[in-house]
Parts: structure tokens; sequence; C-alpha cells
């Protein structure tokens, strides 16, 4: 048996997130599984490194697949991208030792979100941004940014509420913009359910003066999903990078 790593890119606006479904066929760890099952001729899983939601983009999801034996070289990048559909790429493969899994291997995530705050939405961009046409605060983002960076009880920044646990540690969080478009940076250890575009609206509540920066602490402290923002749409997040050991 043969553990491969995968580095994928997707564009999630026609799929119902990454995780496979019983009434759905338009996930996408359930067409890369069929895909790659049906050149190889054996039954596998594909394990992806988190759950992204419908709608959500990937440029770096990593996922782990085994294999009864060594692939052909060109076997991910030809033979199976050719049978993908156009919006998912297998961008990089690689041998990797037996034990590796894609989840619980991982170390830290990367997620970025985009937002235009131009007039007008983009025409061209308007599938990977969120339209938010309003003035932003960009010193209030970021000084708001800083109370949530560390290692804390995040059950106020999720929509589900039967995690085993809910404490996470936030590397750092990066608030850049020019143009009419913002970019937001996460980096940590891990992300709950609906977790970064919580904390995505919460921030934009802050840079449109709706709540203060220091305020973002109280749904750290009370663990009260009311006293965080609200939930940005999907199409503006990207999960950009995966790290391991």
């Amino acid at each position: 048996m043969r553990t491969y790593k995968l580095i994928i890119a997707y564009d999630g606006t026609r799929y119902q997130g990454w995780q496979r479904q019983t009434n759905t066929d338009r996930t996408l760890q359930g067409i890369l599984e069929q895909t790659i099952s049906s050149q190889t001729g054996f039954e596998v899983e594909v394990n992806g490194s988190g759950r992204t939601d419908a709608g959500v983009h990937a440029t770096g999801q990593t996922a782990s697949v085994v294999l009864p034996g060594q692939a052909e070289q060109d076997f991910f990048a030809a033979k199976i991208n050719e049978a993908l559909p156009a919006d998912i790429r297998i961008m990089d493969a690689c041998l990797v030792k037996n034990g590796f899994h894609a989840r619980k291997s991982a170390v830290a995530k990367r997620y970025e979100y985009h937002i235009d705050t131009g007039e007008k939405p983009d025409v061209f961009m308007r599938k990977y941004t969120y339209h938010f046409p309003r003035k932003l605060d960009l010193a209030r983002m970021k000084k708001a940014a800083g109370y949530l960076v560390g290692t804390h009880e995040f059950a106020g920044y999720t929509d589900k509420k039967d995690d085993k646990s809910t404490k996470r540690t936030i590397y750092d969080i990066m608030v850049s913009g020019q143009g009419g478009r913002v970019v937001i940076s996460f980096d940590g250890t891990g992300f709950l359910y609906h977790m970064v575009r919580i904390l995505t609206g919460t921030l934009l509540e802050a840079g449109t003066y709706q709540r203060t920066p220091e305020s973002v602490r109280d749904a750290l402290d009370t663990k009260d999903r009311s006293r965080a923002g609200f939930l940005a749409p999907a199409r503006g997040l990207f999960l950009r990078e995966v790290r391991y050991d």
C-alpha cells in the first residue's frame, strides 16, 4: 500500500462543501473518490485536511489517499486531472510515509477572506469576493484582530455546539487593503465550523463602527455566539495553505 499527499485547488461555487454526503453527488470529496476509484479500479477514501463549507474555495487544500501500489509518474497530474471537472485540480502529488493523514497530521492552516468594497460588485470577481460597499476603518479592524490572536475558547465564534473542544490558537490575523479590495488572512492551528466567517463578520462590524474593537472579547469571555458578529458569505473564503511537521 502507498500513501499519497495531494494539494488540491477548487472553485467551490458549484459544490456542497468538501465532505461526502449521501443526499448529493456535488461534494469535493465524493467527486475525487469517484474519479480516482474509476481510474484505479480500487475503491479509495480521500481524506481532506478539513471540511470546507459549501461555496468555499481552495488553492491549497491538502488530502491523503492510499493506493494499492505505487502510481505511475503522471497518474495524478495527467490521468486524474483529465477526468476531473475543470473547476477541480490536483496541483501536486507526492508519495509520503504510510500513516500520514491529511487532517490528523496537520499542525496549522491559513485562510484568506476577500472583500470588495466598491460601489458596484466586480463583474469578474463577484464569485470570489464578498461585496460589502462600505468604507472600512482598517486600523479598527487590526486593533480588534489583536484581541483574537492567541489561545482562546472560541465557543462564541462557531455555529456548531457539539464540538468536543473549542480551544484553538490563532497565530496571526492580517488585515490589508488596496483599491477597493480588503483581504483578511487567518493563520492558526485549526478553525471551528463557520469560525473564520464569523470572525470576518465581527471584524467588519468593528471596521464600520457597529462595535468597538474591544467588544470582540465578549464572545470569547461569555462563549455566547450572539455576542459575535454576523456570518460572512462563503464565496469570499479561500483555504490557502495547510502545514505539517
